[in-house]
């Protein structure tokens, strides 16, 4: 029965993993294909590539992941746990694409661990989501609006007497490496959240130890699930992100993607903290386009996703913590 379980944690966070990089696949190119700088299948093909190139060059997040967040039980329970975690996370991130809102797939996946944690009354680490979830968490859209202002604002002093056609033609070959930038940085965080969940289940059960790291067949398995749900797309969030927020150039579409691949890189190998890729550049989207003017982005489409924000870590808890308690009754 524990090794059964075992295989269907595997199966269940590369499930995860798949519909993060479905749901997430806009954030690294919506702004790019809004723009025109890529057209929708070159994007999402790239963004697959560098999403799993990205998901095999470190394990800081994943170790945060694993052994930061809930101390889990060891055995059968404590895969009860995990598996009601991660149905918290998908159950989320399946509503939230529903109604095209790019939400974090990050907060849903430690909104499920916080919410089986508790539902099993294990020990939740609350000084470790402090510090490594709740700080980043309001941190990395902080620096994403503000870089992404101060960016823009750089760019229009700098390019202020140059000719608009070239211009826009130069920032629109810029967007190519920028978004490439911003997909290896979705794939150094979210691939590793999967990587961390796999590796908390293998650990509780002793198919692995803390010390000695994540296996590589997990780092492959995860950069595979979150490369083929990058290019399957996420049509209904990259609308919202690279049209409903504000009507972005290639040079604010630049300026978006480069600060937000900065963000990711510090916090995952600088502070191996866990930021949401999604608040980051919706963020910098808004910082953005902010300079055009503050009423060109449309604050009642930010008011949502910035809801969908709050919600989400209790929202995939509560969803987590009745999955654990039906299937606690089924299984033990």
């Amino acid at each position: 029965m524990e090794f059964t379980l075992v295989i269907a944690v595997v199966v269940i966070a590369l499930a995860f993993d798949y519909t993060n990089g479905f749901h997430d696949a806009a954030n690294a190119i919506a702004t790019s294909v809004s723009t025109r700088a890529l057209t929708p299948r070159v994007a999402l093909a790239m963004a697959a590539a560098c999403n799993f190139l990205g998901a095999l060059a470190g394990t800081e997040v994943a170790e945060t992941i694993g052994k930061g967040i809930i101390s889990t039980p060891s055995g059968k329970h404590g895969l009860v746990i995990v598996i009601a975690a991660l149905v918290g996370a998908i159950t989320w991130n399946l509503i939230t694409w529903y109604f095209g809102l790019p939400s974090s797939s990050t907060h849903a996946l430690i909104g499920g661990l916080v919410g089986a944690g508790l539902a099993s009354t294990s020990t939740v680490l609350w000084s470790g989501i402090l510090d490594k979830v709740v700080i980043p968490m309001v941190l990395s859209p902080a620096v994403g609006f503000t870089g992404a202002f101060l960016l823009m604002v750089g760019i229009l002093w700098l390019f202020r007497n140059s000719n608009p056609g070239k211009t826009t033609r130069g920032f629109r070959m810029a967007q190519s490496l920028s978004a490439a930038a911003m997909a290896l940085g979705h794939g150094l965080q979210d691939a590793q959240k999967t990587m961390g969940v796999i590796f908390l289940a293998l650990v509780t059960t002793g198919h692995a130890q803390q010390n000695e790291g994540v296996p590589l067949w997990v780092k492959i398995a995860a950069a595979t699930a979150i490369s083929l749900g990058t290019y399957s797309g996420g049509w209904r969030i990259m609308r919202t992100l690279g049209r409903r927020i504000i009507h972005l150039d290639p040079a604010r579409g630049f300026a978006s993607e480069a600060i937000s691949a900065a963000v990711l890189y510090v916090m995952a190998i600088g502070l191996h903290a866990p930021v949401s890729t999604t608040h980051t550049i919706t963020s910098a989207v808004m910082g953005a386009g902010a300079t055009k003017r503050l009423s060109a982005v449309r604050w009642g489409v930010a008011k949502g996703i910035v809801t969908a924000w709050i919600l989400t870590i209790p929202a995939a808890g509560v969803v987590a913590a009745l999955v654990y308690g039906l299937v606690h009754l089924i299984l033990e």
